[in-house]
């Protein structure tokens, strides 16, 4: 590995140099095993700990497919996704893997008895597979998380809808967080230049799932002037939904649950905050009854913020704990979008407000290769800038996906791979002062 890393860090070499560099048999990468999968068996999810089911072990490069590529991973990040993989939730990962290996003779790559996670990465093409064309060694990129067979023609409009498509890391083997990672060419983008390593990798996943969801046609269409309400307005996925608001000429109404995180939002541009907890808000009067008292409090509220007007767009994710909350602060005709559900995936909500108002709910689930493309050019073009609180080592991903379980960060959580130290990787200077201003004022530095 010592060889790849120096050539990298080099910043001179040439596709030929990386070309010639040997691809070790293994490498270092964080994994789950197969054999722990009762481990937390009759244990409430809070109670789970990702500390005791992740490990750092050495393990074989797998075989280069057709349209796939080698990528030398510098840094990586820890999603939701990798919480649920280390907590073996909502279903064992194995599952995924299990089914994968079924579709064909290279799909049985992936059904191991270990499942090396990660949904991002930024790092160098090492090698690629018969068939790529637009990607060589010694590329710098980063890699959105959608693993797409297109051999259906229901997804040749929209991969999402493919169904064979996987989310990388997650449902397939060989993720990010790791020293190597194996990708489809159809998943690389190319890396921003003003970016380090670790802030390359944060946005992927994060930033295109609320692209789609937010701002594409397949979601929520947003346009100039629409007031939308973000949960989670300075966590990982919605710190990126209310820089795109921001971006688009809308109005974010940032829900958060505490003043730290509530100056985040303001330090982005946001003027509409609520901090949840300091206000009380209480959708919920036990287990089992909702507080509709709560929804019309939270609706009053939120109109103060707007000059009277109600919700066009809810930006949801976390699920149980907010939904009938959300459909009722909706506009007549609005839109409610959402994705994940980490309070819950069994949600409830009064419907009279769902249908005789014509309010509709959008299931949206990552993005399409084009959406993706979208979001990063928008981080490459300074437009958008990730929010990268704290950077752990690879040996450190288990007290990582610890912190996100237990929602002890703010913005993303980024981990190292390859990359010895962090601040590596820039490339375009200039831009990266812009850069720095702008993440400065969010008060979540990469540093």
């Amino acid at each position: 590995m010592k060889d790849i890393v120096s050539t990298i860090l080099s910043g001179e070499a040439t596709s030929e140099d990386f070309a010639n560099l040997r691809v070790p048999a293994s490498y270092r990468g964080v994994v789950i095993r197969k054999e722990d999968e009762g481990m937390f068996a009759g244990m409430r999810s809070e109670e789970k700990d990702p500390r005791k089911s992740l490990h750092v072990e050495e393990v074989p490069v797998p075989e280069l497919g057709p349209g796939e590529a080698l990528v030398a991973v510098m840094a990586s990040s820890v999603n939701y996704n990798s919480v649920w993989s280390s907590i073996f939730e909502p279903l064992s990962a194995f599952k995924f893997l299990e089914r994968y290996g079924k579709l064909s003779d290279l799909a049985k790559r992936h059904d191991l008895p270990y499942h090396v996670i990660g949904s991002d990465l930024a790092g160098v093409v090492l090698r690629t597979g018969p068939g790529v064309n637009s990607w060589k060694p010694g590329d710098e990129v980063v890699a959105h998380c959608l693993s797409v067979e297109l051999e259906s023609s229901d997804g040749h409009n929209d991969t999402m809808l493919d169904p064979e498509q996987r989310i990388w890391g997650f449902e397939t083997n060989f993720g990010g967080l790791a020293e190597i990672a194996l990708v489809k060419s159809n998943q690389l983008m190319p890396k921003p230049g003003h970016l380090s390593w670790e802030e390359a990798a944060a946005p992927g996943l994060v930033n295109s799932t609320a692209y789609r969801q937010l701002v594409s046609r397949n979601g929520a269409g947003m346009k100039q002037g629409d007031n939308v309400l973000v949960w989670g307005a300075s966590g990982g996925l919605g710190s990126y939904a209310t820089q795109l608001a921001l971006a688009g000429g809308a109005n974010p109404i940032c829900v958060v649950s505490s003043p730290e995180k509530a100056d985040i939002c303001r330090s982005m541009g946001a003027e509409a905050v609520i901090d949840r907890n300091a206000e009380g808000y209480k959708f919920w009067k036990d287990e089992h009854t909702q507080d509709p008292r709560e929804w019309k409090r939270f609706g009053r509220r939120i109109r103060e913020f707007t000059g009277g007007e109600d919700i066009d767009i809810v930006f949801e994710h976390p699920g149980r704990e907010t939904f009938g909350a959300s459909v009722y602060v909706t506009r007549k005709g609005g839109t409610i979008t959402t994705c994940a559900s980490t309070s819950g995936y069994m949600h409830e909500y009064d419907n009279r407000y769902l249908w005789m108002s014509l309010k509709r709910i959008i299931g949206s689930h990552f993005a399409n290769y084009r959406e993706a493309w979208e979001a990063n050019r928008l981080v490459a073009k300074g437009k958008i800038h990730p929010t990268l609180s704290k950077v752990y080592s690879l040996e450190e991903a288990g007290q990582a996906a610890y912190d996100v379980h237990r929602n002890l960060h703010q913005g993303k959580v980024g981990v190292l791979a390859l990359a010895p130290r962090e601040g590596l990787g820039v490339r375009d200077h200039d831009k990266r002062e812009q850069h720095i201003d702008a993440i400065n004022r969010f008060r979540v530095t990469a540093r």
